[in-house]
């Protein structure tokens, strides 16, 4: 059975934003969410893509969110839904992987 793997973007920047001093940066972020899930659900399922907002030909609302600081980033997007943004949390990312029938490794 043939199935689509399910997307996750990561919208960030090497330069940190004034009130993310302390946080993880966008690619330590993307390179830790890689782990994470890859740890849970493998990553046969699964697609990382990462879209560094100030070096980028994409033009979309998420990106035009975060310039306009609606969005704040890190900003991940499962299936293009909003699943964490700043610091996002493991727990809400798994959710959206769930809803979109990702599931868990066996052993």
């Amino acid at each position: 059975m043939s199935k689509n793997k399910v997307n996750v973007t990561i919208y960030g920047a090497d330069v940190r934003c004034a009130s993310c001093v302390n946080a993880p940066g966008s690619v330590e972020t993307y390179e830790w969410l890689q782990a994470a899930i890859g740890r849970k659900y493998g990553n046969d399922d699964i697609t990382y893509t990462y879209i560094d907002i100030f070096d980028t030909e994409v033009n979309d609302e998420f990106l035009e969110k975060i310039m306009d600081d609606e969005l704040f980033y890190p900003l991940v997007l499962v299936e293009g839904e909003v699943a964490g943004e700043g610091t996002p949390r493991l727990k809400s990312i798994y959710q959206y992987l769930e809803k979109h029938g990702v599931k868990e490794q066996e052993g």
